[in-house]
């Protein structure tokens, strides 16, 4: 009987995995945006680079529902909008009154551009001709909702003004080619799948703020800045226009381990290339930008890989 536990036991030995591996979940967006296979990529570069960790890209709402998931527990990593993660980490805007002060940065990564899409003949060729019309403003709990909300209203246009939908990328691009909306905001990385798909089938116009328009936008949220989306990033849109461009944010919770935040910062820019070669937006990810634009605190682990490489921290983004 003794010999046959014993047997037993070295089974269950042998059959074991030698190392466990454990799961973190990476809160994107959906499918037609930037987000998600960005978060594909990073989740990869962790499964090759950060021993003991497995990281999978969830599908999600994006900005202000990531937040929410950080603060639960329920996403280790998530992505989010600056104007979006601030709010979340000081309690403001859309955060009012819940104050998810545990959010902090590991890097910024790239920067959305809010573009605002309608198709030819519609009629459409500036802010202002939104008014009465039926347009998306993006996913509930999305940072395009966030950003196309701050540039309406700066602008004079509340919700009041247009028939608002709440569509995710894809949706949005589905109703404009379907005639079921007349414009779309996408506050994305360019160039991002859905419109690129748009406009294939569709002759689209991206629709350009005046310079009043732009500067009223910035005065009203300091995360926005002025960028350009150039000539033939779409088909049919030849001309470079000007946009109102916002940060992207890779985050994690205070309560990450420091070594965790460390080894994930640290693969992440180390093996860049492997994101470079997922999206072209992985290109503005370097650690210039992460001190330029990140808007929260840093975590502890990510500022000891910054230290460690010799890089400038700010004051304020040391917690």
């Amino acid at each position: 009987m003794k010999m046959l536990k014993i047997l037993a036991a070295t089974a269950v030995v042998a059959a074991a995995p030698a190392i466990a591996q454990e799961q973190l979940s990476i809160a994107t967006g959906g499918t037609g945006g930037v987000y998600y296979p960005m978060g594909g990529g990073l989740a990869e570069v962790i499964n090759a680079h950060v021993e003991g960790y497995s990281a999978t890209a969830e599908v999600t709402g994006a900005s202000v529902e990531n937040m929410g998931l950080i603060a639960t527990g329920d996403a280790d990593l998530a992505i989010g909008l600056a104007d979006t993660v601030f709010q979340a980490q000081t309690g403001t805007g859309r955060f009012e009154g819940q104050q998810l002060e545990m959010v902090r940065g590991l890097a910024s990564i790239y920067a959305n551009m809010v573009q605002i899409v309608a198709l030819e003949g519609s009629g459409i060729a500036s802010l202002a001709d939104l008014r009465g019309k039926r347009v998306s403003i993006g996913a509930p709990g999305s940072g395009t909702e966030v950003n196309a909300e701050a540039i309406l209203s700066a602008n004079g246009i509340s919700y009041d003004d247009i028939d608002e939908q709440r569509l995710n990328f894809n949706e949005t691009a589905d109703a404009l080619a379907n005639g079921d909306i007349d414009a779309g905001f996408w506050s994305v990385g360019a160039p991002t799948s859905s419109i690129l798909n748009l406009a294939t089938t569709q002759n689209i116009v991206v629709i350009a703020l005046s310079e009043a328009e732009l500067a009223a936008a910035q005065a009203a949220d300091a995360t926005f800045a002025v960028t350009t989306l150039p000539g033939g990033t779409y088909t049919g849109v030849d001309a470079d226009i000007a946009v109102l461009g916002v940060p992207n944010v890779l985050v994690a919770s205070s309560d990450m381990p420091d070594d965790l935040a460390y080894a994930i910062t640290k693969a992440m820019f180390e093996n860049i290339a492997d994101l470079q070669a997922v999206h072209p937006a992985a290109n503005e990810t370097t650690v210039e930008f992460t001190m330029s634009a990140t808007p929260v605190p840093l975590h502890p682990g990510a500022i000891r890989y910054y230290e460690e490489i010799g890089a400038a921290i700010p004051d304020r983004l040391r917690p």
